[in-house]
């Protein structure tokens, strides 16, 4: 079962990084590849992204320098923010839902190219496209966050092929940003409890998740957010596997933990939360139960669920 923005590929080539010449002269060879990004959306094509040339009219509102990926098959590859370009007839309520069901083309792309939401293109990726893309939408997004220094406030520099943020007022360095999230399944018995955020899709039940804060392990994490959400005291935690997370920039720790009651106090933080029997949630899985529907395959709470059904949990 394929956990989306987990692949890798050939080679990141972070010893280039800090080569800023090599890249500009990188960026000149026929065989380089640029991933455009607008605004969090890779450019995609079918289910391929839709790389294009260095001289390719779309870059003409790209940001520089460009993010450096490293290499695929042999080939140069780089990511280009063009969050700048402003399309026509803009459906920005779109833009602000949960998954943006809206897609953008840009004029004089090549057939089919359009710019998609990663949250409903991430199956259709293969592991390793998905991974490129995701790192440049996590990436852009700490830079469109980050561009002051945190130390002094003056606005800082990109710099190592977008992997750093110089501030020349001060000196201070500063690195792209991941946050870590407990993701964890709460069993008891036969059962398991899923809960459902505000302003998610109707229907839509997941497991519980939360950052993992300051001086915090992962276990004491757990305990915590599924405490303070449901009411409900854990033990027997365990690290089951993780997945990077572009939305914004998390790293997701999948866990699981057994509950001691099953007694819900609902915090604020959650529209509601319920326990669901594995016949619930495999009818659900298999899109014959009308109220729940989980979590969208490719995610690490879709994967822990497919785990706990098949009996490896």
């Amino acid at each position: 079962m394929q956990l989306a923005f987990d692949g890798s590929w050939q080679d990141r080539n972070s010893e280039l990084r800090n080569a800023a010449d090599y890249l500009q002269g990188l960026q000149a060879r026929p065989e380089v590849q640029v991933l455009p990004v607008w605004r969090g959306k890779a450019q995609i094509s079918g289910a391929k992204l839709a790389w294009v040339g260095a001289q390719d009219a779309i870059l003409r509102h790209a940001s520089r320098p460009w993010l450096f990926l490293g290499q695929q098959d042999d080939r140069p590859l780089f990511a280009a923010d063009i969050s700048d370009w402003e399309p026509e007839a803009l459906d920005r309520a779109a833009l602000a839902m949960f998954a943006d069901p809206s897609v953008q083309i840009y004029p004089g792309a090549e057939r089919n190219a359009q710019f998609l939401d990663l949250r409903l293109a991430m199956i259709e990726l293969n592991a390793t496209e998905a991974a490129l893309a995701g790192t440049a939408r996590a990436v852009f997004n700490w830079h469109r966050t980050h561009r002051f220094c945190a130390r002094c406030g003056a606005q800082s520099d990109v710099v190592k092929g977008g992997w750093e943020r110089l501030c020349a007022a001060c000196g201070a360095r500063h690195f792209p940003r991941t946050d870590p999230v407990v993701i964890m399944l709460v069993l008891h018995g036969n059962s398991v409890l899923l809960g459902r955020s505000q302003g998610w899709p109707d229907g839509l039940y997941s497991a519980l998740a939360g950052f993992v804060e300051p001086g915090e392990s992962l276990e004491n994490a757990v305990a915590r957010e599924v405490f303070e959400e449901t009411g409900i005291e854990t033990h027997e935690v365990r690290y089951l596997a993780s997945q990077p997370w572009p939305f914004p920039n998390s790293l997701m720790l999948g866990c699981v933990a057994k509950a001691h009651c099953r007694e819900i106090r609902l915090d604020a933080e959650l529209e509601d939360a319920r326990w669901m029997s594995r016949e619930a949630v495999l009818a659900a899985w298999s899109g014959d139960h009308t109220h729940f529907t989980p979590a969208r395959p490719g995610s690490i709470a879709h994967y822990m669920l497919g785990q706990w059904l098949a009996g490896r949990v």
